[in-house]
């Protein structure tokens, strides 16, 4: 069964794509977030009767499952005043993280009188199709309908719904998605202009497909992250994983370095402990926001080591400092999430994300190899990847060239320090499809709520993403008014 798919050896390295999650570096560092006090009461739960497969006419196409969608109607100016509707695109996880976690929407409710509505991915929280997770996840054949067109269709179906619902035909909707949300978010802009009249794309990476953004280019950032932050970190972490291999070599060595790092069990060969030392520091640099900095904290515990210390030393204080005192580190035995399990199917169909590591990053060089890949879906799945599938629907490739005629009312904005910036979109490619970005920021950290804590720079680029939402909208009032009078003349 996929749900028991776990990935070992040398080839994980090749094959893990670090996640698109908007929400995963503030619920890492503050899981309370998920109490269902931290979500609000104005929030009401809705199901809407889904479309299996909106592209074929299949008797078995015309299926359907419950997918979950949640409003809040506190600030809402009504039908009646055409007043805009935020519509939140959920990712590769439950609902549930996103309704505690995503601020942008409640931020700027009131400003702008809006209804707000979060939609759940199919395959995902209690948005299943096929009655049960076990029968969804069951093989190539059920996971099929599981895709980004399918879930931005399912999207379009739904707001239309809701918009027929509540007779609000000439309210304005704004589609806010973040990371492989904010991609969903651009692309349903620009393939149903008559649903959404704008979108803001949040640390969306939607040119990392293909050969549009080169292959180190995410592992380049992480380096550029820590040795920003500190000189002497960034060369204790690319020295380690030559001692890391030297003492794995060694008999009994694997017990050495599971002694070292506290591991919860015994490490099996050195890459269990390198891929998670790797990802730690990929989390980190991904998620860098304050105010807690988590590459400044695992430097922090690097530097902060005894002087006397060995190398191995100083990297696991690194990894005390980040994930805080506990019992053991490194291979905690866990099973894999719903949410791992759905990325994993998702990168290995259409989502191919080439990210490899090259020369010259304080990691071991390990290039995207893709026929590897795709020998490993293939093994799991026994369909291959469509690893141009993205830009051939959806495009990027010329990108400025084609959308400064053909789109509008898009922002892409992302924070520099992000990894993943690499392959968003960073330069205006219209006077409508607009990038705002900043040069501290991080994986999504401008629709996560405001704080008072928020450095001056998150707090402008806010208020410049209200500002062209806000021009959007008066826009399509000014546009709208000669439409209404002529209705008024012809009742």
């Amino acid at each position: 069964m996929v749900l028991s798919i776990s990935i070992t050896g040398t080839a994980a390295s090749r094959f893990n794509i670090p996640r698109l999650s908007p929400t995963r570096g503030a619920l890492m560092h503050n899981p309370d977030l998920l109490s269902s006090a931290a979500v609000s009461d104005d929030l009401q739960t809705f199901y809407y009767p889904q479309t299996l497969d909106h592209f074929n006419y299949q008797p078995e196409s015309y299926a359907t499952f419950q997918q979950r969608y949640v409003m809040n109607f506190k600030h809402w100016g009504g039908a009646n005043n055409r007043a805009p509707i935020f519509a939140y695109l959920g990712a590769e996880a439950p609902l549930d993280g996103d309704l505690a976690v995503i601020g942008f929407l409640d931020d700027n409710a009131i400003r702008f009188n809006a209804l707000l509505v979060y939609i759940e991915h199919r395959y995902y929280g209690k948005s299943i199709p096929f009655g049960s997770r076990e029968e969804a996840f069951k093989n190539a054949s059920t996971l099929g309908y599981f895709n980004s067109a399918q879930a931005i269709a399912d999207y379009a179906e739904i707001i239309m719904h809701i918009k027929k619902k509540l007779n609000t035909f000439y309210s304005p909707v704004i589609v806010i998605g973040g990371s492989y949300g904010g991609s969903l978010a651009s692309w349903l802009r620009l393939k149903y202009p008559h649903v959404a009249l704008g979108a803001l794309a949040s640390s969306a990476p939607i040119l990392y497909f293909d050969k549009l953004t080169p292959r180190g280019a995410y592992f380049s950032v992480v380096t550029k992250d820590f040795k920003e932050t500190s000189e002497t970190c960034y060369r204790t972490i690319r020295d380690s994983w030559s001692v890391i291999d030297k003492i794995a070599s060694q008999p009994h060595g694997l017990a050495i370095l599971s002694s070292k790092f506290k591991t919860c069990e015994p490490l099996k060969d050195s890459f269990e402990l390198k891929d998670k030392l790797g990802d730690m520091y990929a989390g980190a640099a991904q998620y860098n926001a304050p105010p807690t900095y988590p590459v400044t904290v695992v430097c922090g515990g690097i530097d902060g080591a005894n002087g006397k210390q060995d190398i191995l030393s100083k990297i696991f204080a690194g990894v005390v400092a980040y994930e805080g005192n506990r019992s053991c580190y490194i291979n905690q035995p866990t099973d894999a999430s719903e949410t791992d399990v759905g990325w994993r199917w998702q990168t290995c169909s259409e989502m191919v994300t080439p990210i490899g590591i090259g020369n010259n990053t304080m990691f071991q060089a390990d290039p995207f190899d893709l026929n590897a890949f795709i020998q490993e879906c293939m093994s799991l799945y026994g369909v291959p990847p469509r690893p141009h599938w993205v830009t051939s629907y959806y495009g990027g490739h010329d990108i400025k060239l084609i959308l400064q005629k053909f789109g509008s009312n898009i922002i892409f904005s992302n924070g520099l320090r992000d990894p993943y910036s690499r392959g968003g979109v960073l330069e205006n490619i219209s006077e409508t499809i607009l990038a705002i970005h900043t040069v501290n920021g991080s994986h999504c950290l401008d629709i996560l709520p405001e704080d008072e804590s928020d450095p001056e720079w998150l707090v402008r680029q806010r208020e410049a993403e209200g500002k062209v939402i806000q021009g959007w909208i008066a826009q399509y009032y000014a546009d709208l008014e000669p439409t209404l009078i002529k209705q008024k003349d012809l009742s």
